[in-house]
């Protein structure tokens, strides 16, 4: 889920929250390919400290490791959250990328055949609904009501298997 700006503020270092406030949406599509590539690397960076230092943390937590400074780890929530942001930044740097790639590509015949058809299949329905049953058609099924009687699929067997048995006892 992502969070408000105002979160990502006040979780991030001064640097961490610009590159992330780059991702955002404005300023992200204004971003040549380069400069997209440049920032995804970043946050990236980001992104994997966040990720080591927190596992650093749980395992300290653990006692599985030595703590590393001074500061004795208590919690890691903090940095899961931070991890997120950074998660849900490269997300916005990627789809971006794809977007304009996908402008950026060529359409080819195939697709624009493709895309002609559908047209033209959308214009060949009726923009209005059926009109139900009507006399002029004469008779029709009418459904029935009546539940209809479902076998156990685990008995289709086991009535075939008797018969083969009885006829057994009889030959034998």
């Amino acid at each position: 889920m992502s969070a408000p700006i105002a979160t990502e503020r006040r979780i991030l270092t001064d640097s961490e929250f610009e590159a992330v406030s780059r991702s955002h949406y404005p300023a992200v599509s204004q971003l040549d390919r380069p400069g997209l590539v440049e920032l995804a690397r970043v946050v990236r960076e980001f992104r994997d400290k966040a990720r080591d230092v927190s596992r650093q943390r749980r395992r300290e937590l653990r006692g599985k490791a030595e703590p590393r400074g001074a500061n004795v780890a208590r919690d890691e929530s903090g940095l899961g959250r931070k991890k997120e942001v950074f998660v849900s930044a490269l997300k916005r740097v990627n789809r971006e990328m794809t977007r304009q790639a996908e402008l950026a590509r060529p359409r080819s015949q195939g697709e624009i055949s493709q895309e002609a058809l559908a047209l033209h299949r959308a214009s060949l329905l009726r923009h209005y609904p059926a009109p139900g049953r009507t006399p002029d058609q004469g008779m029709r099924a009418v459904p029935s009501g009546r539940r209809r009687m479902q076998v156990d699929p685990r008995k289709v067997g086991s009535v075939s298997q008797a018969n083969r048995n009885a006829q057994a006892r009889r030959d034998g």
